[in-house]
């Protein structure tokens, strides 16, 4: 008698397809709050591009500067919800935009996460632990997940740092930001809480299967 034991291939493609729209719903379920202007100061154009398609358009505006001048300019300009700049950089390097940034009570309270390919490239200059410093640190190429992930933690490390060096905000506006601002951690939390969930259930399906698959083999035999 002849089994079929090739039915794992239909399953892990249930299985990949509830992956996928899982995914789909971490990042458009982000849609509840307002666009935010993220800047991205990186001389690459690949990595520039690669922020823009991972963030999804409806709740994140991607700004773009290829040098630390031009980021510079464009983050007293623009004044941006987050920055994320890379650590070598022309025309002023990322280290001297970071200290730029730390000489300015408004600028300083911007979610700040730093790239590099290499971390010594960073701990060189600046000592760990980042968290100290308020910001994050994320490592080249890295994929969506992990980008998610540096947002949400910029973000609720800038929420932690000392309001005394902070330039006077109308309390409306202040109380505004902070409301958004959690209930966009809070999601990104949730989100990621079913993704993990999901992972694990497809964890488990797939060694239930495979062990039906050895079972009806030695049965074969």
């Amino acid at each position: 008698m002849n089994y079929p034991v090739n039915g794992s291939h239909v399953i892990s493609q249930k299985l990949a397809n509830q992956a996928k729209s899982l995914f789909i719903k971490i990042t458009e379920g982000l849609s509840a709050v307002a666009a935010r202007k993220i800047l991205v100061i990186d001389d690459s154009r690949v990595i520039r591009n690669m922020v823009r398609d991972m963030l999804p358009p409806a709740n994140f505006e991607v700004l773009e500067a290829a040098d630390g001048i031009k980021g510079l300019e464009m983050i007293q300009q623009e004044r941006p919800w987050m920055i994320m700049l890379d650590f070598l950089l022309p025309k002023m390097s990322g280290f001297e935009v970071y200290e730029s940034l730390q000489q300015s009570p408004d600028l300083i309270r911007i979610p700040l996460v730093l790239m590099s390919g290499r971390k010594e490239e960073v701990t060189s200059k600046i000592g760990e632990p980042f968290e100290d410093k308020y910001f994050v640190f994320i490592e080249k190429p890295f994929e969506q997940k992990e980008l998610i992930t540096a947002i949400k933690r910029a973000m609720a490390l800038a929420e932690k740092r000392p309001r005394h060096s902070i330039m006077p905000i109308a309390p409306t506006t202040n109380i505004g930001s902070e409301h958004t601002d959690e209930s966009l951690v809070k999601r990104i939390g949730e989100l990621e809480a079913k993704q993990k969930l999901l992972e694990q259930q497809m964890a488990s399906q797939q060694k239930q299967f495979q062990q039906l698959v050895d079972f009806i083999k030695k049965k074969i035999k």
